[in-house]
């Protein structure tokens, strides 16, 4: 059985020498790196198992750059561009933008607003005020501290916390 032969990959100048430049920069994500040496061993003629065993490797990764290069060429792209993952599927956010800027504003604000008997919001408060009004039907105590810490939001030591709280 006759075994296909990689796509080859034709470089322009420009681009052999913007590959180098990315290998040899010293603040380059290794990654990067990496995918730039497959892609330029790959011009180079070089097949999949020779790319993997010199970069210690294995030949799926040499494969994919090389498809991923020659997928993207022709596009309006980056070298470094060309060389980033793809994005990656998912599933979609369950919270909209506006609800998680209501639980941030609600975080800013003192407890007693809310008839709270408490000096400040934990994210337990924080879930039960917020399911309570309506503004997300369901969301975990977790989650609500993750939100709060991704936005570098500390409920506890706002401004508010300092004043005694309203009776």
């Amino acid at each position: 059985m006759a075994r296909l032969t990689p796509k080859k990959l034709n470089l322009s100048d420009g681009e052999r020498e913007q590959l180098q430049q990315l290998i040899n920069r010293h603040n380059t994500p290794q990654q990067i790196t990496l995918r730039a040496k497959i892609v330029l061993m790959a011009s180079e003629g070089q097949n999949h198992r020779e790319i993997a065993r010199n970069l210690d490797i294995n030949r799926q990764t040499a494969r994919l750059w090389r498809n991923r290069w020659c997928e993207t060429d022709g596009k309006e792209l980056s070298i470094v561009q060309r060389l980033q993952d793809s994005e990656r599927a998912g599933a979609p956010g369950k919270f909209s933008m506006e609800q998680v800027i209501e639980l941030f504003a609600l975080a800013c604000s003192p407890p007693s607003d809310y008839g709270r008997a408490i000096s400040h919001w934990t994210a337990r408060e924080l879930t039960d005020e917020i399911t309570k009004q309506g503004i997300i039907e369901s969301i975990s105590v977790r989650h609500v501290g993750r939100l709060l810490e991704e936005a570098e939001l500390q409920p506890q030591a706002s401004r508010y916390w300092l004043t005694p709280p309203r009776r």
